[in-house]
């Protein structure tokens, strides 16, 4: 629906941000991206022991990091860049500090989460996401693979510090959690919570 049109848009804002060395127009693309709703909805799941949500946010996330290296592959196969700008380079190796900031990031989404005003915080978390999955779209259209696996690292380590800091969020601010009236039912689905975290 609309959420994918935007997440399209955003990508390729973000990949001209990253093929012009634009600072500015790569965060714009981060505002208005819609990637950190299944993220954080894998942290509400576990957090809340809720299966059936996990499955719908794990189905959300692995669409939307499929469209959006995709999105990126085609749009920098068909412009390409002569060589790589410090923009793009700077996400092809994560260090502790792209950790913290995922850390800090989910702890103020899921603290947003939990209060009436929102305002553009959750957007503004999703600051993480965006260059790195169009830094792998990148490594793909150009075949470098060690850019494409770089990139794809540092997305996957704030999405799993992303989905951590909305858990530890939702445990110390105690939301409800799922109740079960068949107690086999919830062991099965805590050992596949488990499993999948």
């Amino acid at each position: 629906g609309a959420n994918l049109w935007i997440l399209i848009f955003a990508i390729f804002m973000a990949s001209l941000g990253l093929n012009v060395n634009s600072t500015a127009v790569i965060i714009g693309a981060m505002l208005i991206s819609p990637l950190m709703g299944p993220i954080m909805g894998v942290g509400l799941s576990v957090g809340m022991n809720d299966f059936e949500l996990m499955k719908r946010s794990l189905k959300s996330f692995l669409i939307t990091t499929a469209f959006s290296v995709t999105t990126a592959t085609v749009y920098f196969l068909f412009t390409p860049i002569a060589e790589a700008q410090s923009e793009l380079l700077a996400r092809t190796s994560p260090t502790i500090y792209d950790v913290f900031i995922a850390l800090f990031g989910g702890l103020a989404g899921v603290v947003a989460l939990s209060t009436k005003e929102k305002g553009n915080v959750i957007p503004g978390v999703a600051t993480a996401l965006m260059p790195p999955l169009c830094t792998a779209g990148y490594g793909l259209a150009s075949g470098n693979l060690i850019y494409f696996l770089g990139a794809f690292y540092l997305y996957f380590i704030n999405s799993v510090f992303i989905s951590l800091a909305t858990f530890l969020g939702v445990r110390v601010m105690h939301f409800q959690r799922k109740e079960f009236v068949d107690k086999n039912r919830e062991k099965t689905v805590r050992k596949y919570i488990i499993l999948i975290v």
